[in-house]
């Protein structure tokens, strides 16, 4: 699996080795984990892609990443997909950061990417939802490119929609993710 590079952030692709260690919220060999991390969002996270790879096996590319800060290493948080596309060529994505993280555009900056290598990758649209009261994560997904499409009871629920739309033959924002093949760490990603 390939890490995702942003300018200030690595999006690290899971094993289900490392899924575990969040879960069990230990860090395995070499790991560098920011205070405050894993949050209960990421052990959250961790646990739905190590059901999934029980379930139906590992559904990367389109699983979970660890955010890195490509400065230090140090892991911040958790961006993915909740799995592998539906027949309409559509997944769902999730983020959080911890809160010490928040407030310094990282969440947007990984969305983006991830929305952009999902738009590589043929993706067709791409969903996302927040709690009513959760205006931050709001802001993250229009700040990402996606729109509001409705509410419920519970949640606003988020789209970005490239089905009609043909792929840019260059990125159309300053954030875009590049590809590092079999880096064990930001050091050797950056």
């Amino acid at each position: 699996m390939r890490d995702l590079l942003t300018p200030r952030l690595v999006l690290h692709p899971l094993s289900p080795d490392e899924a575990e260690n969040i879960v069990a919220r230990r860090p395995g060999p070499g790991a560098l984990w920011a205070p405050e991390y894993p949050t209960d969002g990421d052990a959250a996270g961790a646990g739905h892609f190590l059901e999934h790879c029980a379930d139906t096996g590992n559904p990367q590319p389109f699983g979970a990443y660890e955010i890195r800060l490509r400065q230090d290493g140090h892991a911040i948080g958790g961006v993915g997909f909740h799995g592998a596309p539906n027949a309409e060529g559509q997944v769902t994505i999730g983020y959080g950061l911890t809160p010490a993280a928040r407030g310094k555009g990282y969440a947007s900056e990984a969305l983006r990417a991830l929305l952009g290598f999902a738009r590589g990758e043929g993706i067709a649209a791409v969903n996302g939802d927040a709690d009513l009261d959760n205006i931050a994560s709001h802001h993250v997904m229009v700040a990402a490119g996606m729109r509001f499409v409705r509410a419920d009871d519970r949640l606003k629920h988020f789209l970005i929609d490239w089905s009609d739309t043909p792929e840019p033959s260059e990125p159309s924002d300053t954030t875009h993710a590049t590809y590092v093949t079999e880096a064990t760490d930001a050091t050797d990603a950056a």
